[in-house]
């Protein structure tokens, strides 16, 4: 399928491993040309000599810099027709430390770079009649089994997405989010809990009704999809990719 991209541009928040990685390859085998950012700078290196992208080491906990590569970006790039935001802390804990490392990192990473690359894609979605915003969230927004601040961290990211999408939706600029149930890469946190504790990694495994967890590529696909103007007229979603882990109905 034909999803468009050929020559549109998109910006990657946490692009050198896992789900952004994989994201950032997706677009770029679409034909899209992609930018991304991550705290590793020799993972933006590989990254970039990789996808032939623009890339940059920047600590998305800094504000002020990390509005100043999206503009420089989207610059260097003429314009942002995609946003993804797919940077997480990943703080399991619910101690006020876990707290703020998620909201600093999660949500207002999402808010400003939202907010350094709205006047690209106000300009794209009225050049074109389409731009988007696509945040990586967890099904752990809507399930847990102890208290943390990881879960509710993705919470904030579905309701905020949802009202960007009200938002902007006359101004086509499209939000949507999606959520991966368990997704297991090399070097993941999946990959580190089947090495050093087999047994939870075993209960996980056994948690899933397809019998297997997530690929990168299987969450990838999801997002591209969504960013792309085939979906023109689909905003405001939390699109779940779990294979069945979860048990709520999604209405």
């Amino acid at each position: 399928m034909d999803l468009q991209l050929t020559g549109k541009t998109a910006v990657v928040l946490g692009g050198t491993r896992g789900i952004g990685r994989a994201i950032a390859e997706t677009l770029a085998a679409e034909g899209a040309n992609v930018a991304v950012c991550a705290r590793n700078a020799d993972q933006v290196a590989e990254t970039v000599a990789a996808l032939k992208a623009t890339g940059a080491s920047v600590d998305i906990m800094d504000g002020a810099a990390l509005k100043a590569w999206i503009a420089s970006a989207g610059d260097e790039l003429g314009g942002i027709d995609m946003l993804v935001s797919n940077a997480g802390a990943m703080a399991q804990g619910g101690d006020p430390a876990s707290w703020e490392q998620n909201f600093r990192l999660d949500v207002l990473g999402m808010v400003n770079a939202f907010d350094a690359a709205k006047p690209y894609l106000l300009k794209a979605a009225e050049t074109h009649g389409d731009a988007s915003f696509v945040i990586i969230a967890s099904v752990s927004a809507a399930e847990t089994d102890n208290a943390s601040s990881y879960g509710p961290i993705k919470a904030a990211l579905i309701h905020y997405a949802k009202g960007l999408a009200r938002q902007y939706a006359g101004r086509h600029i499209r939000t949507n989010v999606v959520s991966p149930g368990t997704v297991y890469f090399k070097g993941g946190v999946w990959n580190m809990v089947e090495t050093n504790m087999p047994e939870m990694f075993k209960g996980a495994m056994e948690r899933n009704p397809m019998g297997r967890m997530a690929t990168p590529d299987d969450i990838a696909k999801a997002a591209v999809f969504l960013s792309s103007p085939l979906s023109s007229f689909t905003t405001g979603i939390n699109m779940l990719v779990d294979g069945a882990i979860s048990r709520r109905v999604n209405f």
